[in-house]
């Protein structure tokens, strides 16, 4: 038999029973390929391959990342509450010290949900990745955190949820968001005031291939990686940027996931999009499995041969580069570039914003206020309303925060009635608890 070198956790959830339709991309046969691979070729035989089974979050957990309006359960059910509860239950085992990585073969994804969320964006109702992070650091002080997005589609959601935390690193390679849903991700797109440059984001141009992804891993994500020291690695492990994929325009390979794997090296890795149902997602998902368990996986190769060869155009190579040369830099500066946003004598920062709900095709008007601070994260209020509907207030206290901003975000929250919100919810997140009025 053979023995894997890392003790490696996995959690397989196709959630037989949710869908968005019948023929939806996003349905059970997304694992169920995969679950059928992985058996065929023994992988949970062998030695360091622990399976677990998870078991649904809490809607404390939920509500100490989300604002979902009206209530928990007007969102996500059962299903989004045990994929997030798979990539936890894999968190728990890995601080506890039973696995070295873990990967959390979980549906329905969850990058696409932002703190507000009024109902589904993108396939995603609840964020599973943040549900976990947050479980941790507030059950076991872990503070600092990088997540690496590698799904084709930006990670909006996830960047939200952290926009304004320095303690968080994102990092999100996805297909430039001018050629694809949801249309963000810019490389100007480099966190709030408080928190400039943990949000890194590289848009790579269609048809990039395996060289330019394990180029930009190798010579951009890895350094950031080394500088930022993070205590914990979370890679949002998306599948959609395989050439097979048809939602998406890029041509990366099984292979190419299985080296892009070894690579980040993440402690835990969870599931995202991809959808090449057959074609794909069983190889992908054995290659990244055995780099996680250290054995190698030159023998995994898909059934279909990719168009292109494999062989990326000179010009996509020299896009490549650019984009890693300004990411690089952008990253130099960031402490450059927190200071001028802090020269202002405004107490707040502010945006205002409009987010498109595709699952539900409505959109939400947000306006959001920061406090500037230098000492954590701020206090944040955001005033948000579906179209022409009553305005809710969502104010979150974050969980490092300093004196002031606990006593101005519980000023707001105090206050929201006489400013004519119908509703208005609390995340403090120091005292571990979510109010509403």
């Amino acid at each position: 038999m053979l023995s894997a070198r890392h003790q490696t956790g996995l959690v397989l959830f196709p959630a037989f029973d949710w869908a968005i339709e019948a023929t939806h991309p996003e349905r059970e046969e997304r694992l169920l390929y995969t679950r059928d691979q992985i058996c065929e070729e023994g992988l949970l035989d062998l030695e360091g391959v622990r399976e677990y089974r998870p078991e649904p979050v809490s809607e404390a957990d939920v509500q100490r990342v989300h604002f979902c309006l009206p209530g928990v359960d007007a969102v996500a059910g059962e299903s989004h509450r045990i994929a997030a509860g798979g990539a936890l239950t894999l968190a728990s085992a890995w601080h506890a010290g039973e696995i070295e990585r873990g990967f959390a073969l979980v549906r329905p994804p969850g990058h696409h949900a932002q703190r507000v969320m009024h109902g589904g964006r993108g396939f995603c109702a609840i964020n599973n990745e943040a549900i976990m992070i947050e479980a941790l650091r507030q059950r076991h002080g872990i503070r600092r955190v990088a997540i690496i997005d590698t799904d084709c589609h930006h990670g909006d959601g996830t960047q939200d949820i952290y926009w304004h935390d320095p303690d968080v690193l994102f990092i999100s390679i996805h297909q430039d968001g001018r050629t694809l849903y949801p249309g963000t991700g810019f490389m100007d797109e480099q966190g709030g005031p408080n928190a400039v440059g943990a949000t890194v984001n590289i848009p790579l141009p269609p048809r990039t291939s395996d060289a330019g992804y394990l180029e930009i891993a190798r010579d951009t994500v890895l350094p950031i990686l080394e500088d930022f020291e993070p205590e914990l690695v979370i890679n949002s492990a998306g599948q959609d940027n395989h050439f097979a994929d048809p939602l998406t325009d890029m041509d990366f390979s099984a292979r190419g996931y299985a080296e892009l794997t070894r690579l980040l090296a993440p402690d835990l890795a969870v599931l995202e999009g991809g959808y090449s149902i057959e074609s794909a997602l069983p190889y992908i998902n054995m290659g990244i499995l055995l780099a996680m368990t250290g054995l190698e996986s030159d023998h995994v190769v898909e059934p279909y041969r990719r168009p292109s060869g494999g062989v990326q155009p000179e010009e996509i190579t020299e896009t490549v580069r650019r984009i890693g040369a300004r990411t690089r830099a952008a990253w130099a500066k960031r402490a450059q570039r927190q200071a001028q946003l802090h020269a202002v004598s405004d107490e707040c920062a502010h945006r205002t914003r409009e987010i498109y709900y595709d699952t539900i095709d409505v959109f939400e008007q947000q306006h959001e206020a920061v406090r500037l601070c230098r000492h954590c994260g701020g206090a944040l209020r955001i005033a948000t309303r579906i179209g022409d509907g009553p305005q809710t207030l969502a104010v979150h206290v974050p969980l490092y925060a300093c004196d002031d901003c606990r006593r101005t975000a519980l000023r707001w929250f105090e206050q929201a009635p006489d400013e004519g919100f119908t509703a208005a919810f609390l995340q403090d997140r120091p005292a571990d608890r979510y109010l509403m009025r």
